[in-house]
């Protein structure tokens, strides 16, 4: 198996048996739900209480550079919103072709289920990329959009970037399971 299969094997077995499963029937209520009072989230546009709002279409991610410390508790679909435009389509474009975006221009979901679609859609652009580079691919630099990493060979970004995944994705889980255990004692 060469290095190129084993990178893309580590993060899809991931996505397969452990992610995105736990994923499929989330609702709206969940998606949008607060954990904790001033949770950043998605929200429609001009309703947000953070210092900055991004996003191109009625939706905006709350957001703040720096962030404030402590950094306010983020929604399972502010935590979306961030794998979907800050780990995936911002490396799909810089690395892959896609047309470029970012946190401010990116159109966030209104729905669950289209936040969903666009995690599938950026999961497999990533990984059609990852396996476009085949093994010398993996060595070359990461290049200026990974400054201050651009010297890193992109071998080290996938393995980052599946790090990411891994760990937002667990968190996003981690936030139904509390969602559906208080709504449960609750009632």
């Amino acid at each position: 198996m060469t290095t190129n299969a084993l990178l893309r094997d580590q993060i899809d077995w991931h996505w397969t048996n452990q992610l995105r499963s736990r994923l499929d029937g989330l609702t709206d209520d969940e998606y949008f739900w607060e954990p904790a009072p001033g949770s950043w989230n998605v929200r429609p546009r001009g309703t947000g209480s953070a210092p900055i709002q991004g996003g191109s279409g009625a939706m905006t991610i709350d957001f703040a550079f720096p962030p404030p410390d402590p950094a306010p508790l983020t929604t399972i679909s502010w935590r979306l919103g961030h794998v979907i435009v800050g780990v995936l389509a911002m490396r799909n474009a810089s690395h892959f072709g896609r047309e470029a975006t970012d946190y401010h221009s990116f159109p966030y979901a209104a729905t669950a289920a289209e936040a969903l679609a666009q995690l599938d859609t950026e999961y497999a652009a990533w990984l059609a990329g990852v396996e476009s580079l085949g093994e010398d691919g993996l060595a070359r630099p990461c290049g200026k959009a990974e400054e201050p990493y651009d010297e890193h060979p992109m071998a080290a970004l996938v393995l980052h970037i599946n790090r990411e995944l891994i760990h937002h994705l667990a968190e996003v889980c981690l936030l139904r399971d509390l969602y559906l255990h208080t709504r449960r004692e609750a009632s």
